[in-house]
């Protein structure tokens, strides 16, 4: 009997390993992973050349982590047990107070590099055509709601970097959101969500009143606006910390009902007469029910607008809840991601008589961003 016991754990680590792997043979393997907003790793072809360089093994290896029964589970139980080992942040998101999950600080890797483009296009749009160029960048979730923080984390780059854009920005007037930011959280109003890097529709209108002087228009109140709230918003920090257990965000959609849009998308060819592309409420993330989510070339045009003014827009997916505030004061707004349409800006501004530029990008991405080179 006391052999039993002594092999008593043997036993039950290989039957637990038996039950895995017969479970990992049977069950049917997903594609995507809605929790995770990522494509699971397919099963690998064989061939020898793949095997000896060691590409086959990590591949094969990659698609058991993907399809092992229960993954939501493990990788739950993982972050979860790192938390309570005093790792908070250990996957790049910290578990903060009050449910929020905040990036951690990002590296400024081509943070430099980018505003330099960025002021060196303006300069030469300005002296081109005298078209002006503005740039809005938002700050960070954890530099505004830094109360939210666990007590021991990185520090963030906001002041330098701000303070480095005002010292860049010469041809390209550089709007500073981050007092009307921190006064409106002060004020109790969530203005980033708590499971998504991005502003809530509250933080994208107050981005949208700190426009209105530099871009030349007034702002529409909130009370222009039929406000309708969607429960059950989980963003892509809550994907990539494995935090299941966090409660979700609820995404508004602040429409004005008095505008007239057509909304066309290049990628896709997808064209409807409306901005918010409701159809994402039945996903996990549904930040894309803003203009559909990432894409190289929008275009949206207000049927109703006061003027016949054009805005280039080059931007990061900060924009897409940004846009349809500003979709009120333009005729035709071009909405450009670097992203997925690596060409030159130039050909756009001048066949389609752009009147004004306008960068938003996070902080963050903006400090990563690889792309941002191709405007010129």
């Amino acid at each position: 009997m006391k052999k039993v016991y002594k092999r008593l754990p043997m036993i039950i680590f290989i039957v637990f390993i038996a039950v895995m792997f017969i479970l990992f043979l049977a069950l049917p393997k997903k594609e995507y992973s809605s929790s995770e907003k990522r494509f699971l790793a397919k099963a690998p072809e064989f061939n020898e050349q793949k095997l000896f360089e060691g590409e086959f093994r990590n591949a094969f290896e990659s698609h058991i982590e993907d399809h092992t029964a229960g993954r939501d589970f493990w990788v739950g139980l993982a972050a979860y047990y790192n938390y309570a080992l005093g790792n908070n942040g250990s996957k790049g998101v910290y578990n903060g107070k009050d449910g929020y999950l905040i990036n951690d600080p990002t590296e400024m890797t081509n943070f430099t590099r980018n505003l330099g483009f960025i002021e060196e296009f303006a300069a030469h749009m300005k002296e081109w055509k005298n078209i002006p160029t503005t740039v809005l960048v938002a700050p960070s979730t954890g530099y505004i709601c830094e109360d939210k923080l666990p007590t021991f984390h990185k520090s963030y780059h906001d002041d330098e970097a701000f303070a480095e854009m005002h010292d860049t920005f010469k041809a390209a007037g550089f709007v500073d959101i981050r007092d009307a930011f921190k006064s409106a959280y002060a004020d109790g109003n969530q203005v980033f969500y708590r499971t998504d890097h991005h502003w809530t529709t509250f933080g994208a209108h107050t981005a949208y009143e700190a426009l209105a002087q530099p871009l030349g228009f007034t702002a529409n109140p909130e009370s222009a606006y039929e406000k309708t709230a969607y429960p059950g918003f989980y963003g892509t920090t809550y994907s990539t910390s494995g935090y299941w257990l966090t409660q979700p965000d609820s995404i508004e959609v602040w429409d004005n009902p008095t505008n007239d849009i057509d909304v066309k998308i290049a990628d896709n060819d997808k064209e409807q007469k409306d901005m918010y592309f409701y159809s994402h409420l039945e996903e996990d993330d549904k930040y894309p029910i803003f203009l559909d989510g990432n894409h190289g070339y929008t275009v949206i045009k207000n049927n109703q607008a006061k003027t016949k003014e054009k805005l280039l827009v080059i931007k990061d997916s900060f924009a897409h809840s940004l846009v349809p505030f500003l979709a009120d004061h333009y005729a035709e707004i071009i909405m450009v991601d670097m992203r997925y349409y690596s060409m030159p800006m130039l050909p756009i501004v001048e066949q389609e008589g752009v009147d004004r530029i306008l960068f938003i990008y996070s902080v963050d991405n903006l400090a990563t961003d690889t792309d941002i080179g191709y405007i010129e």
